[in-house]
This record gives structure tokens, C-alpha cells and sequence, in this order.
């Protein structure tokens, strides 16, 4: 799969997390704040997704792995952090630090 179609994939996959989180709000499923975490996570996801789709066919001068699966796990902490930021923030702030230990942890582990 080339990078413009790696591209033009994941627009779609976000043209549709969108309408998915926008279905949910409308639905009553989550309320209209959540709308921005929901999303997020979904993101975060896809990236995940996209990282095990890059570890089949890497390509030179891109981006690896590892670098997709950090984005992704930035983005899943960034939402959970907004979602638990209504019951206080120091549950925002035990998040964030939980997922910067799991990078850290991990890119120890791959450079052993």
C-alpha cells in the first residue's frame, strides 16, 4: 500500500469517526463534551491499526512503527485524560504520566 493510499485511507477512517462520534452524541449514547475525547480515542485506535498495517510493508524515509503506535497511545491518554478530567484532575494527570511511563518503558525495551 503506497503512502497516498495509507493517506487517503486513514481521511476516510476520520471522515467516519467523526460521524460516528456525532451519531453517538445524537443518539444519547454520550453527551456533546465528550464528543472530543470519543474522537480522540478513535484516533488513537486507528493509529494503532495503522502502525500494524506499516509493520507488514515499511517503506524508506517514513515514519516507523514505533512513532505511529506513540501517536496513537498519545492520543488514546489525551482523551481518557479529557474524559476523567470531570472527577478531578489529578485522574488527568495519573493518565498522562501512566502513558509517558509505557513509552518510556518501551523504547528502553527496544533499544536493548
Amino acid at each position: 500500500m503506497s503512502s497516498s493510499d495509507r493517506q487517503l485511507l486513514s481521511f476516510g477512517v476520520f471522515l467516519v469517526i467523526i460521524v460516528v462520534g456525532i451519531l453517538l452524541a445524537l443518539a444519547g449514547a454520550i453527551g456533546w463534551d465528550l464528543f472530543v475525547p470519543v474522537v480522540l480515542e478513535l484516533c488513537g485506535l486507528w493509529a494503532i491499526a495503522l502502525a500494524g498495517i506499516r509493520t507488514s510493508k515499511p517503506q524508506k524515509y517514513e515514519q516507523g512503527a514505533y512513532g505511529t503506535i506513540g501517536i496513537g497511545l498519545a492520543l488514546i491518554a489525551l482523551g481518557g485524560a479529557w474524559y476523567t478530567f470531570r472527577f478531578g484532575w489529578l485522574y488527568s494527570v495519573v493518565i498522562i504520566l501512566l502513558a509517558v511511563a509505557a513509552l518510556a518503558i518501551a523504547a528502553a525495551l527496544r533499544h536493548k
